[in-house]
């Protein structure tokens, strides 16, 4: 009987060292290649008597920052303008996410509605939205905001809220003790919501996984019961009309939100296809059959239809989030004082721009690479696994 005998690993004839030998021989071509670029760009730069390094970053930045969550002043170092407008961008990101997921959901099943006004208002936002440049879109919304709104003396007061050219003035809540063992409760909550769905996956009792709605009303819940703990503290600061503006409460400028409006409606107009695509990607017979068990056509949808949809809205979806994200670059064209325009006052100011650019490089790659690792997992999650 013939048989073969195994080669040694470091024989060209073993294929495991021929694929490590190769994959050797191009990370070595790649790192010279980007060595070699940095080294080429550093003497260039130094025939040409332009400054580099990041030692700026520790000076101060001479610039006010004109919306920011945290305190800043222009006496303090470039480092914390970039965490400014790192923040901001992460701010407009993460809230345009939430927003178009649910506006995105909305249109893309009155897209499938029984009614032909309601498909055809869905149809007319896609369309129109779609199809328009999204730089445009925040160019529009700052100019609705900004030339057709009310001024700031003359506000119009949609109840506690004002609305004029100055922004968005909403009440916001007194801090007190109080809120701490709210939070504290909805961390207990969430964490016995966790408990739960890992016990019952172990014991595979999957009748007693909490639903959506169960899940967050349990979390609600022990939030409340934290409040209550806490005094129930609901005392809050109201925007009051000043003599030139609005004072007190909360805001947000028209610039944070042209950028959150233009990112929300012109993403929402692709997430609505994918979640109508997933839609139709689900067997006619699994909805007639839940409408045989007695559900209803909403119960159908959340039960039945859009479970079995994700695995196909997902992936792309991914992609949207990603677009969202990067797509906030352009408030630079507004005003909005995001990374990118902090990168572009600093690059006036030192002349770093390969250093500022980098930074903002890194500010975009980073927050696309947690997206992507967030929505694989939450994709990982929503696996319909066979018995």
């Amino acid at each position: 009987m013939h048989t073969t005998m195994p080669q040694p690993f470091c024989s060209w004839r073993s294929q495991a060292f021929r694929g490590l030998f190769f994959q050797v021989l191009v990370a070595s071509l790649i790192i010279g290649l980007v060595l070699y670029l940095v080294h080429n760009t550093r003497l260039n730069m130094t025939a040409r008597g332009i400054q580099s390094g990041w030692d700026f970053l520790l000076g101060g930045s001479g610039f006010d920052i004109g919306e920011s969550l945290f305190s800043y002043d222009a006496a303090e170092p470039y480092w914390k303008a970039y965490l400014i407008g790192f923040s901001n961008t992460l701010r407009v990101a993460l809230l345009g996410i939430v927003l178009t997921t649910v506006l995105g959901t909305l249109i893309g099943i009155g897209r499938l509605s029984r009614n032909a006004l309601v498909r055809g208002l869905c149809l007319c936002y896609i369309e129109f939205f779609r199809n328009i440049p999204v730089l445009l879109q925040l160019l529009m919304w700052y100019l609705l905001l900004t030339e057709v709104l009310p001024s700031s003396s003359d506000p119009l007061a949609l109840g506690p809220l004002f609305l004029s050219k100055g922004g968005l003035n909403f009440p916001i809540p007194i801090w007190s003790d109080g809120y701490l063992l709210a939070g504290a409760g909805l961390a207990v909550g969430l964490a016995a919501v966790c408990y739960q769905r890992q016990r019952a996956q172990r014991s595979g009792a999957l009748a007693r996984r909490f639903s959506a709605l169960q899940a967050l009303g349990t979390v609600l819940a022990a939030g409340l019961v934290g409040w209550l703990l806490g005094g129930a503290p609901c005392a809050m600061q109201l925007p009051q009309q000043g003599a030139f503006a609005i004072e007190n409460g909360g805001a947000l400028s028209p610039e944070f939100l042209a950028v959150l409006l233009g990112l929300t409606v012109y993403t929402a107009a692709f997430v609505a296809e994918l979640v109508r695509a997933g839609i139709l990607s689900v067997s006619h017979g699994q909805s007639e059959a839940a409408l045989a068990l007695g559900l209803g056509r909403m119960q159908s949808m959340r039960l039945v239809t859009l479970p079995q949809a994700l695995q196909v809205i997902i992936p792309p979806l991914s992609n949207q989030y990603l677009n969202l994200t990067k797509n906030s670059s352009l408030a630079v064209a507004v005003g909005y004082p995001d990374v990118v325009s902090i990168a572009n006052t600093a690059i006036n100011q030192t002349g770093r721009a390969v250093e500022c650019i980098a930074l903002v490089m890194l500010v975009y790659l980073s927050t696309s690479l947690l997206t992507s690792l967030g929505m694989n997992w939450y994709n990982r999650r929503a696996e319909i696994r066979e018995r």
